[in-house]
């Protein structure tokens, strides 16, 4: 039987990350399904360290760093500069974390997603400025204690709704992953490499130095995330949304909650008023 997963890898063992970091199994997963024809663009985030200092890399495929705010950006100018020599095979891939997309790439990624580039851009959303010390970004969960929301309770504002703004640009393709389910978050990538457009890819990364978690416990917080409705496993394609893996009976968001230091602080009338949260936004 044909595996499901390609064998080739795409990313080296010497990279340079913490212990249990689900960035560089995303982005293994994402090489996986979209092949050598790839090349990848990362701004400031953990990756710009992560990926090694040059001339090496730990990526098997052309790697542009550029700034903060630039992603999408440098992303279109890397596709018009390919399609200028004549290659419309090679994959533009923009890599941003919730820090450079969420908040400060937002604008460029708006323009592109408007222009419907023919691009893919990713988000490994770790919830917080991670690479920098762990401060609050728009990503970040309320309650989750960072080092810019260290009072108690946490950070006091709810997270971004990133997909609805993206989706608000009527792209032609938009999904969700995480590493725990590995063969969809490679069907996903093969299936945007096969679409033209802008497409985009919100993935769910647990950072264990900034979640305070186990690196053991990264897959198994990836995967509860899931089980417990707080991250939806789903895919908008010609405005259809399909769910990809249906939870029949979800867990309790405190199973996901207490393998975490950074919601120590959350009381249990908070935890209720999460659970509940879940529950409303699943029922309606």
């Amino acid at each position: 039987m044909k595996p499901s997963i390609a064998e080739e890898e795409l990313m080296s063992p010497g990279h340079l990350a913490c212990q249990g970091c689900s960035a560089t199994i995303s982005m293994r997963y994402a090489l996986k399904g979209l092949g050598r024809e790839t090349a990848v663009v990362l701004p400031a985030c953990c990756w710009t360290v992560l990926a090694g200092p040059a001339p090496r890399s730990a990526l098997g495929v052309p790697v542009l760093h550029t700034a903060f705010a630039s992603a999408a950006a440098a992303a279109c100018g890397v596709k018009a500069g390919l399609l200028a020599r004549g290659d419309s095979r090679t994959q533009v891939m923009a890599w941003a974390g919730d820090g450079g997309t969420f908040d400060i790439g937002l604008q460029a990624l708006s323009g592109a997603a408007d222009r419907d580039e023919d691009i893919l851009y990713v988000c490994y959303d770790n919830e917080a400025y991670m690479n920098t010390g762990i401060q609050r970004s728009g990503g970040t969960p309320q309650g989750a204690w960072t080092m810019t929301t260290p009072g108690q309770g946490g950070s006091r504002r709810p997270k971004k709704d990133l997909d609805a703004i993206v989706l608000a640009h009527h792209i032609p393709y938009f999904a969700t992953a995480t590493p725990a389910y590995a063969e969809d978050m490679v069907r996903k990538f093969q299936k945007a490499r096969s679409i033209k457009g802008f497409r985009f890819i919100h993935v769910l990364s647990p950072c264990p130095p900034g979640w305070k978690s186990e690196p053991a416990d990264s897959i198994k917080l990836s995967r509860l995330a899931v089980q417990t409705g707080l991250f939806r496993l789903y895919e908008v394609e010609g405005g259809r949304s399909r769910l990809n893996v249906p939870v029949a009976k979800r867990k309790p968001v405190g199973e996901y909650l207490r393998l975490q230091g950074r919601f120590r602080a959350m009381t249990p009338q908070e935890e209720a008023r999460l659970q509940r949260r879940v529950d409303e936004a699943w029922s309606a």
